[in-house]
């Protein structure tokens, strides 16, 4: 029996030096070094607020999860224009080509500009890290068209 028990408390020693050694490890390191996490900046005329999202979570979501101004009234079917953004420059070339769909949708916005897009339509990549998205004034909903 002594010798099980020397060898348990060993076993418990090193798993707990090897846990500790993680968690300061952890600690010391940047979020986005942990996971697949990139920063977004949502501008209005107002203030700015930065969030933090997922990779692969398209814009209109991570200003429902983070309580942005951005209404989405087809929650994100691609059937109104609410979640109208300006994207910066940058990060507008980052994003693939509006399609067809998003375009009609984008003719149907208030204040249509070059670097408009439809929050429900930008998926973030780690690329985007910072993206910089301004909210329009006015939104119109293309379904009461």
């Amino acid at each position: 029996m002594g010798a099980w028990r020397s060898s348990y408390i060993l076993v418990i020693v090193i798993r707990t030096h090897l846990m500790k050694c993680f968690f300061f490890a952890a600690r010391r390191m940047p979020i986005q070094k942990l996971s697949n996490v990139v920063n977004v900046v949502f501008r209005t005329e107002t203030e700015s607020i930065t969030c933090e999202a997922r990779v692969g979570t398209n814009l209109l979501d991570v200003a429902i999860e983070n309580d942005i101004d951005l209404e989405g009234a087809c929650g994100g079917t691609l059937a109104c224009s609410t979640c109208h953004l300006y994207i910066d420059e940058e990060n507008l070339k980052k994003l693939p080509p509006a399609e067809e769909e998003e375009e009609d949708m984008l003719d149907l916005a208030y204040g249509l500009a070059d670097n408009s897009r439809l929050g429900c339509q930008c998926i973030l990549t780690k690329e985007m890290d910072g993206i910089i998205c301004t909210l329009p004034d006015e939104t119109s909903d293309a379904r009461g068209m």
